[in-house]
């Protein structure tokens, strides 16, 4: 074998065993229904990162997705949890929560309703669509 071609099958090497190491997880929660899913997947993100911690979240929502993140927001099953907090603690984690500006039109909503974590997104399903084919990130509706 050449110089050339050892040094290129050296640095195929190198590069092959780094890569999972640079590699990071990706993941976008889909969120529509406050009610049936907002506890639910804050616990699952909230875990989540509990074993992962590096992993890059996105919380989208739509519809009667984006309640949890409006002011004053509580979870009607148990009013003894109040969302800002739970919100606020992922957001320090580095996750994301992004909320869809159709559904702001539809519902004649205004962004001064929101917790300050939360982000605004022109579409949530567009965003949604974006993340996975554009920027590889895993799908979980909770």
């Amino acid at each position: 074998m050449g110089t050339l071609a050892r040094s290129l099958a050296m640095a195929a090497i190198a590069l092959s065993v780094a890569l999972p190491a640079y590699a990071q997880d990706k993941v976008v929660y889909h969120i529509d229904n406050t009610e049936g899913q907002a506890t639910k997947g804050l616990r699952n993100v909230r875990n989540h990162l509990d074993v992962a911690p590096e992993t890059r979240i996105v919380v989208v929502t739509h519809a009667d997705g984006v309640d949890f993140l409006m002011e004053g927001a509580k979870d009607k099953k148990n009013p003894s949890i109040d969302y800002a907090p739970l919100v606020s603690a992922l957001k320090a984690r580095g996750v994301r929560f992004e909320v869809c500006e159709i559904t702001l039109k539809s519902r004649n909503l205004k962004k001064e309703q929101f917790i300050m974590e939360a982000e605004f997104t022109p579409s949530g399903v567009a965003k949604i669509g974006q993340l996975q084919a554009r920027e590889r990130y895993a799908y979980i509706k909770p």
